[in-house]
């Protein structure tokens, strides 16, 4: 497991819009799957706190959701997933994202969406950006398989289940 300063530096990287060398995004994967192994399938989560749905690789927007609701880990937040594809900096933002989750776990739950497949990121654009980015697809591969290891909904105070929209018609009943 990294230092808390290795992880507060890749953070400080990340922050500034600048993408990990590949062996960082491996281990960083491997920590977050360490992580993910531990945690519940129902991930429960404590209030206050701050939920945030499809960033899509809109990285800016992602910094102005942390300058606006609060810093980590200040704020306690729930990513409902859909990090990736669509925008320019999916590779920055899916990556500052676990970043967080490994060095503030308890503070940052981040959720599977649609998007986290190897089949619509290879269609909606993370990997041709982890290909222009790395000039293989070694970090796209490292990424999508953390992805299976992502929970699928979360509890807040035992009270409200939430999960990504595009799971909404497999929920039949909270009973079941």
């Amino acid at each position: 497991m990294p230092s808390h300063s290795d992880l507060d530096r890749q953070i400080s990287l990340l922050r500034d819009c600048k993408f990990l060398p590949d062996a960082e995004v491996k281990a960083l994967c491997e920590q977050a799957k360490a992580i993910l192994m531990e945690e519940w399938n129902v991930q429960p989560v404590r209030c206050p706190v701050t939920v945030c749905g499809d960033i899509h690789g809109q990285f800016y927007d992602l910094i102005e959701l942390f300058r606006i609701g609060g810093d980590t880990p200040d704020t306690n937040y729930l990513f409902m997933g859909d990090y990736v594809d669509r925008g320019y900096y999916s590779v920055e933002t899916v990556s500052l994202l676990v970043a967080l989750k490994v060095r503030y776990r308890d503070r940052i739950t981040i959720l599977r969406g649609n998007h986290e497949s190897r089949q619509i990121t290879q269609v909606y654009g993370f990997y041709d950006e982890c290909l222009r980015k790395y000039g293989n697809a070694n970090v796209w591969k490292y990424f999508t398989d953390l992805f299976d290891y992502l929970p699928l909904t979360a509890l807040i105070e035992n009270q409200k289940f939430l999960f990504c929209r595009c799971f909404a018609s497999m929920v039949v009943s909270l009973h079941h």
